[in-house]
């Protein structure tokens, strides 16, 4: 058994939250780390009802996933250097009470949120790093995107 099967791998969604030319993030204050906004995905959810949930959590504002953009996988050290494994579930994200000229509102001290602009996300600490210039990839072709998503419907549906 390795150091990664002991930690277990995390199940994510994130979301590509795009206006104006901007992308929003989220950064866990006391550590830096700069990702996608999204969180664990719970047992009996689908990745995008995970997203919206965590949205609503930590913002506070509905929110609604869209297309399925592609998956991610991100593997790192955890400060005091505890190996950590994710897959990270992408989708388009549309939250349409949120504002690039706004303050974006977090309902948890220990993280903030910001936007950033496309052209500066290749300069940006956004990790996964691979996301850096897979989000306006993935973000342009959305038509095509949903052929890669395999799941299970969402719950009432």
């Amino acid at each position: 058994m390795n150091e990664y099967e002991l930690a277990g791998i995390e199940t994510i969604a994130r979301g590509v939250c795009i206006k104006d030319g901007r992308v929003l993030v989220c950064r866990n204050k006391s550590v830096g780390n700069v990702y996608l906004p999204g969180g664990h995905i719970e047992f009996g959810e689908t990745g995008a009802e995970a997203l919206e949930r965590e949205v609503m959590e930590e913002i506070g504002v509905a929110s609604s996933a869209r297309e399925f953009l592609g998956c991610c996988e991100h593997s790192f050290t955890q400060h005091g250097g505890k190996p950590h494994a994710e897959i990270n579930l992408v989708y388009a994200l549309e939250a349409p009470s949120l504002s690039p000229d706004a303050p974006v509102p977090s309902r948890e001290d220990w993280i903030c949120f910001d936007w950033i602009a496309l052209a500066d996300l290749d300069s940006s600490t956004l990790e996964p790093a691979v996301l850096r210039d897979k989000i306006a990839t993935w973000h342009a072709s959305r038509e095509a995107s949903a052929s890669r998503l395999a799941t299970t419907p969402r719950h009432g549906a």
